[in-house]
C-alpha cells in the first residue's frame, strides 16, 4: 500500500506572472526548461504553479530545489506529467507523483501529490 509522503497546491496570477517574467528577463530561462519556455503565458503560469507546488510537498527550500531537474509534459490525451532528472530524479525515483493542472479567468493552479512506491 502507498503512503503520501507531501501534498502541495500552488496558486498563481497570470497577469503578474506574466509581468515578473517581462520585468526580468533571466527569468523564464531560471524557471524553465527549453522544451517548457516557449508555451503560451498560462501554460506557463499552470508549470510554475506545478512546480511551487511540487517543492511544497517536498517540503524543498528554494535554494535547493533545481527548477532545471522538472519538467511538465502531456500525454497524448493532454495530461500532465513530471519528468525529473538530476538529483531531484534520484529522489524521488521511489515516489509516485501525482500532477493536476488548470488555467482559467486569469488564474493558473497545480496540485501534486507525492506518494511512496
Amino acid at each position: 500500500m502507498a503512503a503520501i509522503t507531501g501534498i502541495g497546491v500552488d496558486v498563481v496570477d497570470i497577469q503578474r506572472f506574466q509581468a515578473s517574467l517581462e520585468r526580468t528577463s533571466a527569468l523564464r530561462s531560471r524557471l524553465f526548461t527549453s522544451n517548457e519556455s516557449h508555451l503560451n503565458i498560462s501554460s506557463l503560469a499552470a508549470r510554475f504553479a506545478a512546480k511551487e507546488a511540487l517543492a511544497k510537498a517536498l517540503n524543498a527550500k528554494t535554494a535547493t530545489f533545481n527548477w532545471q531537474e522538472v519538467e511538465i509534459i502531456n500525454e497524448s490525451s493532454g495530461k500532465p506529467l513530471f519528468v525529473f532528472s538530476g538529483a531531484l530524479g534520484a529522489r524521488l525515483q521511489e515516489s509516485i507523483v501525482h500532477l493536476s493542472l488548470s488555467h482559467d479567468a486569469g488564474i493558473a493552479s497545480a496540485m501534486v501529490i507525492v506518494e511512496a512506491k
